[in-house]
């Protein structure tokens, strides 16, 4: 297994990373909200690479036998002129997606993987790095806390009847 910088001719994988982990974190949506939609394979790959693109970031693949098997993402984004008004606003790297077939995981790809991300944080002056992870999903919990992160906000849900 080796870690290259993402190439166009993995997008179709990318694509298939990127579905297999939506419809992941719709099975262990405990309040329903999330869904696969029609269109999300073909476009969410697209979406997150513009991202990635016009932010400053990377997408990085864990690539075997000519195949994705893991990808991360991370962007470096500014800040609004509004947010230094409450924020000190560090220079930070966002992981925005970060997923390992389920075929190969424990493997230690996904360490691997951000292992990548953090060091071109790093290379690029960030001091810290966020990342977003849906409350349900355990195993991704428990992987970035044994990574030294930690939460800083939680969000909050409640039907209304």
């Amino acid at each position: 297994m080796k870690i290259i910088e993402y190439e166009e001719k993995y997008l179709e994988d990318v694509r298939d990373l990127l579905t297999e982990l939506e419809e992941y974190i719709v099975s262990i949506d405990k309040d329903k909200l999330d869904h696969v939609h029609p269109e999300y394979h073909e476009k969410m790959a697209l979406v997150d690479l513009e991202d990635v693109k016009n932010n400053n970031g990377k997408c990085y693949l864990a690539v075997e036998e000519d195949k994705a098997i893991g990808l991360i993402m991370g962007t470096i984004p500014g800040y609004s002129e509004y947010d230094y008004l409450d924020y000190k606003c560090p220079k930070r790297g966002i992981i925005t997606e970060l997923i390992v077939t389920s075929k190969v995981r424990s493997k230690g790809v996904g360490k691997e993987l951000i292992s990548s991300i953090e060091k071109y944080f790093k290379d690029n002056r960030c001091e810290y790095v966020l990342v977003d992870v849906f409350a349900y999903n355990d195993n991704a919990i428990g992987f970035y806390s044994a990574k030294g992160y930690h939460p800083r906000m939680y969000t909050n849900i409640k039907k209304l009847d």
